[in-house]
């Protein structure tokens, strides 16, 4: 071997050096090692009976090559299931504060937990700052456990995605459909329109069993928890969340928030 080394010269040698199967035996590989985000706790939230823990997502419009789609945000109570939607243009941390603190101001409750994946919109100091400050728990969902936001991403299809849909929205819509959400399609969500609610049985072995067969509105199911007064927000009084569902029909409500949506999509054809 060194005898046949010997009869090469050094700059073919060199050019050896840089042929592609040489330079593919000496590669070195490194796996890249993760890096531990110590904010939130990753664990399912627990709260035993008790409104205010909230299950958050995103929901993205479509990107254009020209334009980024406008972002939803989607939070929903566990308990309760008591739904608030808003709307960013982007979910970077400046434009998401805000929409988020206006969001937790529309739960009639007091907000205990703050429940999402690992998504860098929610996973970082600016909101972390937030809910410290509002002395809100929050947690991240578990690796292998796709269910820990289940609740969240089920309201994603149901709600978002059947009022809205899939097509591509522009960013600079977000102020419009924030309106909308706020002025019509949250108030119908919590005060009028009947959902599932999960009963929970404990079978044989510990075998815990889930049926759906009770339909009641968000507000309803609030009135139903033991002293529901103790974990409403400072100001507020159950009579006038009564009065606010009471002051419209279900029927009426459906169909006042239908036309405010077309208006809501004629504006958005109108200015693509």
């Amino acid at each position: 071997m060194y005898e046949r080394l010997a009869t090469i010269s050094v700059g073919h040698l060199y050019n050896l050096r840089k042929s592609q199967r040489y330079r593919e035996r000496l590669l070195n590989y490194t796996k890249t090692r993760p890096t531990a985000v110590s904010i939130g706790e990753r664990r399912k939230p627990q709260p035993r009976g008790q409104p205010g823990f909230l299950r958050l997502d995103t929901v993205h419009q479509g990107d254009r090559p020209e334009a980024k789609g406008v972002y939803h945000l989607n939070a929903v109570d566990e308990v309760t299931q008591w739904e608030v939607v808003g709307s960013t243009p982007r979910i970077s941390e400046a434009y998401l504060q805000p929409v988020l603190q206006h969001m937790l101001g529309q739960f009639p409750f007091r907000i205990r937990g703050f429940h999402t994946d690992n998504g860098s919109e929610f996973i970082n100091k600016t909101v972390a700052e937030l809910l410290e400050k509002l002395l809100i728990e929050q947690t991240k969902s578990r690796p292998r456990q796709s269910g820990d936001n289940g609740l969240v991403e089920a309201k994603n299809g149901a709600v978002v995605r059947k009022h809205i849909g899939y097509g591509y929205i522009d960013a600079k819509h977000a102020d419009a459909i924030n309106d909308f959400y706020c002025g019509h399609l949250n108030p119908y969500l919590n005060y009028h329109r009947p959902c599932a609610q999960a009963d929970v049985k404990i079978g044989g072995k510990g075998r815990k069993r889930v049926s759906y067969k009770r339909y009641q509105t968000p507000l309803e199911t609030l009135l139903l928890l033991d002293k529901p007064v103790q974990y409403l927000r400072q100001g507020l009084s159950m009579n006038a969340l009564k009065r606010a569902a009471a002051a419209i029909s279900d029927t009426d409500a459906a169909r006042r928030m239908q036309p405010a949506k077309g208006k809501l999509f004629e504006r958005l054809r109108l200015s693509a």
